[in-house]
């Protein structure tokens, strides 16, 4: 009688995340993401993130004015590989925001806090991911926020959807531990 193996919970485990940085249209932003996931299946990955991002605009409505942007949230994703090297990613986040406006010329600076909602859409490439547990591996995504959230921290200035270019690391955890072969 052959025995059905049945895969411990914890060796379906990963961790890892992305880092972002960006530079564009008087615009530099930098951010972490940590991650701790489960592999669903040999295709598919959901897990928790946190996330972090700082954000600098310059020359927002006038020369030389300034936008301070931090943002800090959570969420969850999915992603589905239907090759090894490729996947497709949706993650739902929510977002809080601190906004520090400074004008020109010494003025009075003002502050603002809010919270928004994003639901972000991509892919991605891998440098092959082995299904569940397996080698950690390095990815490369293309996200875009599709919530249409006026408040969302991946718009730019003028309120316009930025894609949100991260690269990561995911790391198996606890696979083949206490494993025996037959």
């Amino acid at each position: 009688d052959e025995e059905k193996e049945k895969t411990p919970f914890k060796e379906n485990l990963f961790t890892g995340g992305s880092i972002s940085l960006a530079f564009y249209n008087n615009t530099f932003l930098i951010g972490g993401s940590p991650v701790l996931g489960y592999s669903l299946t040999n295709w598919a990955d959901a897990g928790i993130v946190v996330n972090y991002n700082y954000t600098s605009y310059r020359d927002v409505n006038v020369f030389d004015d300034r936008l301070r942007q931090t943002v800090y949230g959570g969420g969850a994703f999915v992603k589905l590989y239907p090759v090894r090297f490729l996947f497709a990613q949706a993650q739902m986040e929510h977002n809080f925001i601190k906004q520090k406006y400074i004008p020109p010329g010494g003025a009075v600076t003002s502050t603002e806090r809010r919270d928004a909602n994003s639901f972000l859409i991509g892919g991605g490439y891998t440098t092959g991911r082995q299904g569940r547990g397996g080698q950690p591996f390095f990815y490369l995504a293309v996200l875009f926020d599709i919530s249409g959230n006026d408040n969302s921290p991946y718009t730019d200035a003028y309120g316009r959807t930025i894609p949100i270019i991260r690269g990561g690391l995911q790391v198996p955890l606890f696979q083949g531990g206490g494993r025996r072969e037959r």
